[in-house]
């Protein structure tokens, strides 16, 4: 073996040796961001809620305490959780950092809520859903797609103002087409209520 092929051979594997170096930094990079914790239960402890769910489809509720809007969808999300209980997952996100982990209880206690809570103080799930009030519904494929975001029907015209009764049926629809893996023809719309932004 001449010089030159020599001092190819280093060459190579100098850069194999960088280029490796470089992969497995980039890896790692990725592994950190996507197993961050989303948010944390009731007692502290991070929760992803898509890996709890294990391959069901994903219902995050965004939703306060302190939300007159939120609280009269109380019974309506109640319902719609027990109907699709084997195939969806449903969870109630708190974005607030002032609402404690007692306060939630109480809440879910007084409301009737049956299924999991979650804090979010740092909006890690608000900011993967586009969430933007309370109450708004965000909801995932059983590949962790967000296939839809906005209100949970249309009761409420403004704040304030609401219908005797809804005449459309946003989350349903989109539980529905998730569940079946069709494409909705309106993948947002608009929410009534508390605005997130207004929180500290």
């Amino acid at each position: 073996m001449d010089r030159t092929q020599q001092t190819f051979l280093k060459f190579s594997a100098i850069f194999l040796a960088v280029w490796a170096s470089l992969v497995s930094l980039s890896l790692s990079l990725c592994f950190a961001s996507t197993t961050a914790p989303s948010a944390q239960d009731l007692a502290g402890k991070a929760v992803d809620p898509f890996q709890t769910a294990r391959g069901k489809v994903v219902v995050l509720i965004f939703v306060r305490t302190d939300c007159p809007v939120s609280n009269r969808y109380a019974p309506a999300i109640q319902q719609l959780s027990v109907q699709h209980a084997d195939h969806v997952a449903f969870w109630l996100v708190y974005p607030s950092k002032n609402e404690s982990a007692e306060m939630i209880r109480k809440h879910e206690r007084e409301f009737g809520y049956k299924f999991p809570a979650l804090r979010d103080p740092q909006r890690v799930l608000v900011k993967m859903s586009h969430a933007q009030i309370t109450p708004e519904a965000a909801v995932f494929n059983a590949q962790r797609r967000l296939v839809y975001h906005g209100r949970i029907d249309n009761l409420y015209e403004d704040f304030g103002h609401a219908r005797k009764a809804p005449t459309t049926h946003e989350l349903e629809e989109a539980i529905q087409a998730a569940l079946s893996g069709k494409i909705l023809s309106a993948t947002q719309s608009p929410a009534v209520g508390c605005y997130i932004s207004d929180l500290e």
